[in-house]
């Protein structure tokens, strides 16, 4: 993957594109700022609260009307929790008709926590209404000690490993093959008790990642 051209070190707030033609990569990284966004139920009052951006200016960068600085993006990066790698276009050796459909192995967006989790994005984007999500968990990793919720449903399939899961009062312990599905607004949290890593395949919509 490749980063932007635009994404070059500047002091300047806010970098408006040329008149006339909107720019390609200007218009990319506006579109997957606005799909994370939206997928994360986050208006942009909290993302301007949150990264001391103006709404305005975030408005125009969603539009493709603005290029962000690289501290702007980085700013709107640790607010929507991701990195400013998961803003990168896709290399040019994926053709265009393919990238909004088909994702590569090796072209996969992915997130790594602090926990030991790390999450791979097998749907193309967050536009559409599922997501689907290959979940690597190290031995012990854990979603949190505290159980949360969110808007939606889920469901999943453990593929290697062990995955405890918690979902309201009741507890689970799921073996390889064993799946699952609940509604998001459940308070649920999950670990992995092994002392291998577990893989699931989980599938969540609306997106919400």
């Amino acid at each position: 993957m490749s980063l932007p051209r635009m994404l070059r070190p500047t002091n300047l707030d806010e970098v408006p594109v040329a008149s006339g033609k909107l720019d390609d990569d200007a218009v990319f990284v506006g579109s997957e700022i606005r799909s994370l966004r939206n997928a994360r139920d986050i208006t942009l009052h909290d993302l301007a609260t949150s990264t001391g951006l103006s709404i305005g200016y975030l408005s125009q960068i969603e539009r493709g009307i603005s290029s962000p600085a690289v501290d702007a993006l980085h700013a709107i990066s640790r607010a929507l929790g991701v990195t400013i790698s998961w803003f990168f276009k896709p290399s040019d050796e994926q053709s265009t008709i393919e990238r909004d459909i088909v994702v590569r192995a090796g072209q996969r967006r992915r997130l790594k926590f602090n926990s030991g989790i790390t999450d791979e994005l097998l749907s193309p984007n967050l536009d559409r209404q599922l997501e689907l999500l290959r979940c690597t968990f190290a031995p012990g990793a854990t979603s949190g000690d505290a159980a949360y919720s969110h808007r939606g449903e889920e469901t999943g399939i453990v593929i290697s490993g062990r995955l405890e899961v918690w979902v309201g009062d009741k507890h689970f312990m799921l073996e390889e093959g064993d799946s699952f599905a609940f509604e998001s607004h459940l308070p649920h949290r999950y670990r992995n008790p092994g002392r291998t890593k577990t893989v699931v395949i989980w599938a969540i919509t609306p997106p919400s990642y």
